[in-house]
């Protein structure tokens, strides 16, 4: 199986995220680490991603370079991610769906609503891929709850209620520290910081198993340490357009907690709860009967859990593995296959548009507004 070949942007040395997308990249040999453009410092960048293995003539020193390096060679690449600051996912990723790229970007995959739907015409124009790393998506036993729920299994859903809540940023004192303070910055993160920073991915969640969209929502903010601009803590209660009921806590000083993103889905015959801390195990309770355990790796799981599960059962495989399963997506989809599991543009604007959705409810007392962006309402 000849490999396809994958840039990346950002994720340099030091980052988070880079070490993520590499592992997820290269871990089922889809992919060949091809090009990079890792660091906002040129030669810092282009030193990494030579001692990553990158030639010296893909090592380039920004993301304009490395555009016009690829977009004219005959073995170009044929995906990129984009994993830069929030500010720059839209400009980076515009220009390479133009010029016939396939993207996978960071979430928020853009800024504005306004942006979000330009994304998703331009990827519609282009024929190419543009997706959006809602990575807990893959997760080998969320695509068993979606499977139970589109076949049924829990019937009609009524309530779905998550969190995404930590208690990592708790520490007053703390507050001025870099790798925070920027989360809780409008010129930094945006109009909202929490809620756009992990509660987008809960409410991505809920839409991603419950097989729906958000259509209005309601919203309280807060930000319980004073110096902050932007929220540290939100509650979102939403409702979606084939009538479940939606319940969302997302906060980072809820000291106590460690990632604290987990999932309940109550049907009219049963109900679903995931937790990202105890991720091989999706607990299911049919009505009137015991609670059971569904474990990653046995036997009668639905395909796209038997598909996306590398280890044999009791083995954890963990975040890393997750991304990889976005990529063994993308690597299908680039390949003609689809997927209709991999998070795309039209997610992204979704995501975008109810922050912005609920950052106006939030001041306006919690007022019930429409969520959903323009295009699709």
């Amino acid at each position: 199986m000849t490999k396809l070949k994958w840039g990346m942007i950002g994720g340099g040395e030091g980052s988070q995220i880079g070490p993520a997308h590499r592992l997820g990249a290269l871990a089922d040999g889809r992919f060949a680490f091809t090009a990079g453009a890792l660091d906002h410092r040129p030669d810092v960048g282009r030193d990494y991603a030579q001692r990553l293995g990158i030639s010296a003539d893909r090592a380039y020193g920004d993301w304009e370079e490395m555009l016009a390096g690829e977009k004219d060679r005959d073995d170009r690449i044929d995906l990129v991610t984009v994993a830069t600051p929030n500010a720059t996912h839209f400009e980076i990723t515009k220009s390479f769906l133009e010029a016939g790229f396939n993207v996978l970007c960071e979430k928020p995959m853009t800024m504005t609503v306004e942006e979000g739907e330009e994304i998703v015409k331009i990827a519609e124009k282009s024929g190419k891929i543009c997706a959006v790393n809602y990575c807990y998506s893959a997760y080998p036993m969320v695509r068993q709850a979606r499977a139970m729920v589109r076949a049924g299994e829990i019937g009609k859903v009524r309530l779905v209620v998550t969190s995404f809540s930590h208690g990592h940023h708790g520490d007053a004192t703390d507050a001025d520290n870099p790798r925070v303070r920027w989360r809780y910055d409008p010129e930094m993160a945006g109009v909202s910081g929490q809620f756009a920073d992990c509660g987008i991915h809960a409410l991505h969640m809920a839409s991603f198993i419950c097989d729906d969209e958000v259509q209005r929502l309601s919203a309280d903010f807060a930000s319980t340490i004073p110096s902050r601009v932007l929220e540290d803590d939100a509650m979102v209660n939403f409702r979606m357009e084939g009538g479940t009921v939606g319940r969302l806590w997302t906060s980072s000083v809820a000291i106590g907690r460690q990632h604290g993103f987990d999932i309940q889905v109550f049907g009219e015959t049963g109900g679903l709860r995931w937790a990202s801390e105890q991720p091989n195990q999706l607990i299911y309770t049919p009505v009137g009967g015991r609670t059971q355990i569904i474990e990653k790796g046995e036997g009668g799981l639905h395909e796209d859990a038997q598909r996306l599960s590398r280890v044999a059962i009791a083995h954890p495989e963990g975040f890393p593995l997750a991304v990889a399963n976005i990529y063994c997506d993308l690597a299908d989809a680039i390949s003609g296959a689809d997927r209709d599991g991999l998070p795309n543009a039209a997610d992204g604007v979704r995501s975008m548009a109810a922050v912005h959705t609920a950052v106006a409810s939030a001041k306006d007392g919690g007022t019930w507004m429409d969520a959903r962006p323009p295009m699709f309402r």
